[in-house]
């Protein structure tokens, strides 16, 4: 089981949409969610109909900018409990079983508006007694390690964001595949690189699903990479049999390969 959150940047772009569904192919997830994908709802619908999704709920942009789009499989039930353009708060069950309150988050850019953001979410939890998990582009970097290049971290902007983890009781679930997830595609001495995504999680939420981890995919078509939540763990890949292939003794250079190992040295294993 597993959970899709991409900062797609606009979903009008071939090269976008087919980033989208070889991520989808490969996860399968349960729960996919988009932000900043400029489109209306009308557009993202035909999209999630091609990719096999049966539920959805949109928050559509404000002029070209923004917007937020959640799709689930017939496997999954959702009640959506808050919205805004910034997040879509949501209580998940999978296959009638209560699984947690998951809050899909597009934080907010601007200085103006980010203390504010995390003082809501955090009334949120006050609100609720279930396992909680927060996913998606925070917007927020949350100490210098998480930075490379460019100007120092804001550090209030940090420490916002920090107060709004400890109040909640909230943990932050490593990510696996690289140390950041946008960057601004530019080299050198003007690259910078910043982990703004995360996946937050409670510590009852962790108990209930200790082989989860999250998993970072390579970024195709957009600044941010797309960030997978693996409820059940990575599973690990078998090794695959050697088998002779009756074909191969049609070919001259198979006995000189044969009659070559046969005249080495037996304890020679290289």
């Amino acid at each position: 089981m597993s959970i899709v959150a991409w900062n797609a940047r606009g979903l009008g772009n071939p090269n976008t949409k087919r980033a989208l569904k070889d991520t989808l192919i490969k996860y399968n997830p349960l729960i996919t969610f988009l932000s900043e994908m400029k489109k209306n709802q009308k557009y993202l619908e035909r999209i999630k109909a091609t990719n096999k999704f049966s539920g959805s709920f949109y928050v559509n942009p404000r002029g070209i900018a923004g917007g937020l789009a959640l799709w689930w499989t017939e496997n999954v039930s959702i009640k959506i409990l808050r919205e805004s353009v910034k997040f879509i708060d949501t209580l998940v069950s999978v296959n009638g079983e209560d699984l947690c309150q998951c809050t899909f988050v597009y934080g907010p850019p601007y200085t103006s508006e980010k203390q504010q953001f995390w003082a809501n979410l955090q009334n949120f939890r006050h609100c609720s007694t279930v396992k909680w998990c927060i996913i998606g582009d925070i917007n927020i970097v949350a100490n210098q390690n998480d930075k490379d290049g460019g100007a120092p971290i804001n550090r209030s902007h940090a420490q916002w964001f920090l107060d709004f983890m400890d109040v909640s009781g909230l943990i932050e679930l490593p990510i696996k595949g690289g140390m950041f997830t946008w960057s601004n595609l530019r080299c050198d001495n003007d690259a910078i690189a910043e982990k703004l995504d995360k996946i937050l999680i409670s510590s009852d939420w962790s108990l209930a699903f200790p082989k989860a981890i999250g998993v970072l995919k390579a970024a195709v078509a957009s600044d941010h990479n797309p960030i997978i939540l693996i409820l059940d763990g990575m599973r690990k890949k078998r090794k695959k049999m050697f088998k002779f292939e009756s074909r191969w003794l049609l070919k001259e250079e198979c006995y000189t390969s044969v009659s070559e190992a046969w005249a080495g040295n037996p304890s020679d294993n290289s």
